[in-house]
C-alpha cells in the first residue's frame, strides 16, 4: 500500500535522522494512512478509499458525497 492520502493528496515526507553523535542517517516521515470503506448512496455501493487520518475527518466533516466529488476533481479514481 504506498503511504498517499487520496483525499487531500499527503505523502510522506523525508529527513534526516540526528543520532547522539550527531551522525545523520536518512529516514521518511510517513502519514497515518487508513483503509476506510464508506457507503456511497448515489451509487448503491461501498467504496474502499487510502485516507489520512486528517482525511478521515474532513470526510466526517463533509460527508462522503463531497469527499468522492473532491477525489474525481483532483483525478483520482475511486
Amino acid at each position: 500500500m504506498s503511504a498517499h492520502c487520496q483525499l487531500t493528496g499527503r505523502e510522506p515526507g523525508f529527513g534526516k535522522t540526528v543520532s547522539h553523535s550527531h551522525r545523520r542517517t536518512s529516514r521518511r516521515f510517513d502519514p497515518n494512512i487508513q483503509r476506510r470503506r464508506y457507503w456511497l448512496p448515489s451509487e448503491g455501493r461501498t467504496v474502499r478509499l487510502t485516507l489520512s487520518a486528517k482525511g478521515i475527518k474532513t470526510v466526517d466533516t463533509i460527508g462522503i458525497e463531497a469527499a468522492v466529488a473532491r477525489i474525481r476533481a483532483r483525478g483520482g479514481k475511486v
